[in-house]
């Protein structure tokens, strides 16, 4: 007869562990209801041994929240093929399978957390941002974007993360409908630009160059078209 042994882990292997653990019980409460005691628990260790390898739930808090930032601003990296607009689509889906997976997490660190202010936790928060933002500019072919082009893309940021935040209390509205739903402002936003200025004039028209007839942009254009009919 065997008897099974244990693994001693190493240093970084338990690090990744406890954050790892941490990120799945943040997923279903939010972070500051989740106490250390409930993380040694999960993981299988001590309380004082959590500690061993982070002071306190803070620290623990922003390991995760780096981790978690990590795999948010990769869903927003899309190849550049097809139109903008299912591109945009696509990352939507991806981004609400994170909104999905992290609810609490995600609900927590927008509108205060145990992190949240933290020169840390705001600089991660301001770094997938920024990636939406230079991917969006990247698929625009923009290098040097107007002033008109910046304030677009920050705003639409700023609307689907405020979008998540309502879509969690209740999940009242489908998700394949905000989905498509945000997509949609991100045009009329553009078209809204374009309506005074003409550089947002040339992005759009190069926005719906490549847009199938049956692509989100196009199906936006239709469904104003019969309103004003």
């Amino acid at each position: 007869m065997t008897t099974g042994v244990r693994r001693r882990m190493g240093v970084e292997e338990r690090r990744q562990q406890l954050i790892g653990v941490a990120l799945e019980l943040f997923a279903r409460r939010s972070p500051d209801e989740v106490s250390i005691d409930e993380i040694a628990a999960a993981a299988g260790i001590s309380r004082p041994l959590v500690y061993h390898y982070f002071p306190g739930k803070l620290s623990l808090y922003e390991a995760a929240l780096k981790r978690a930032a990590e795999d948010l601003a990769s869903r927003f990296e899309e190849p550049q093929q097809g139109s903008l607009g299912g591109r945009l689509l696509r990352v939507m889906r991806r981004f609400f399978d994170f909104v999905d997976e992290h609810g609490p997490g995600f609900s927590a660190l927008m509108r205060g957390g145990p992190a949240v202010g933290s020169s840390a936790t705001n600089a991660l928060i301001d770094s997938v941002r920024q990636v939406a933002y230079e991917q969006i500019l990247s698929h625009l072919r923009v290098t040097d974007p107007p002033a008109r082009l910046e304030l677009l893309i920050r705003s639409w940021i700023s609307l689907v993360e405020s979008t998540a935040l309502i879509w969690l209390d209740g999940r009242r509205i489908p998700r394949a409908e905000l989905e498509i739903q945000l997509v949609h402002d991100f045009a009329a936003l553009a078209a809204v630009g374009a309506a005074f200025d003409e550089e947002m004039t040339a992005l759009l028209r190069h926005m719906l160059k490549d847009e199938p007839h049956d692509g989100p942009f196009t199906d936006l254009a239709a469904r104003l078209i019969t309103l004003a009919s």
